[in-house]
């Protein structure tokens, strides 16, 4: 067994567990996208962030992919791991603005607008889609193509695949192609009209080492008599 500490709760895991699944076990929600049960970790979208190692050497990791350490120092929801979120968020959001997905997502972490030009894309990267196609259906019909700002996702030479049984399993795990939100202006980015909106603690007290990681939160539910 390995131990580590987690928003300082002492954990013990076994060995090839990620710091996403220890911190999952003991109740800390983690904010994923790219990351789905079943699935192999891929870490591509950065959402699932989290904080690891004591400052002024701490840093930031996905923890869908990092693998428990023994000793290691974890927190899901610090000042920097809210920020960088965020930031993820706003630039996710500038790429594929419609998305239901990263609008509800966007939504839940207190973002209002984006600041980045909208590109209006249909496809984030995650990656997915690719891995429900090779490992649950067994048919890699579909893989990533080119590099860098060329990347893409499809099938070789864009030739309709032999081996798609159009399941639609790719369409079902693929954050941009639910269902679609209205707003597409840069001073509408965020609509929240489906989701319900973070805690307002979140942002009235700021905690550098830990913030509200409650869901929901406890503070804000509503009191019966």
């Amino acid at each position: 067994m390995i131990n580590l500490r987690i928003n300082g709760v002492d954990v013990a895991v076994e060995k090839g567990t990620t710091l996403l699944e220890a911190a999952r076990f003991m109740g800390f929600p983690i904010v994923t996208l790219c990351h789905m049960e079943g699935l192999s970790p891929y870490g591509a979208c950065r959402l699932c962030v989290v904080e690891i190692g004591r400052a002024p050497k701490s840093r930031l990791v996905s923890s869908c992919t990092y693998p428990a350490e023994e000793g290691l120092e974890v927190r899901t929801a610090t000042s920097r791991v809210v920020r960088a979120r965020k930031m993820i968020l706003e630039l996710l959001l500038a790429s594929c603005p419609q998305s239901k997905v990263i609008q509800d997502l966007a939504s839940a972490h207190g973002l209002r607008q984006q600041r980045f030009r909208q590109e209006h894309d249909d496809c984030i990267l995650c990656g997915l889609c690719v891995r429900m196609c090779q490992e649950q259906m067994m048919a890699k019909a579909i893989g990533f193509r080119h590099r860098g700002e060329k990347r893409t996702i499809g099938t070789p030479f864009d030739v309709k695949s032999d081996q798609c049984r159009l399941c639609g399993g790719c369409m079902y795990v693929c954050p941009a192609c639910q269902l679609r939100c209205t707003y597409n202006e840069p001073d509408k980015a965020v609509c929240g009209g489906c989701a319900n909106l973070a805690p307002p603690c979140l942002e009235k007290e700021q905690f550098d080492d830990m913030m509200c990681y409650m869901e929901p939160c406890v503070a804000c539910e509503v009191k019966t008599s």
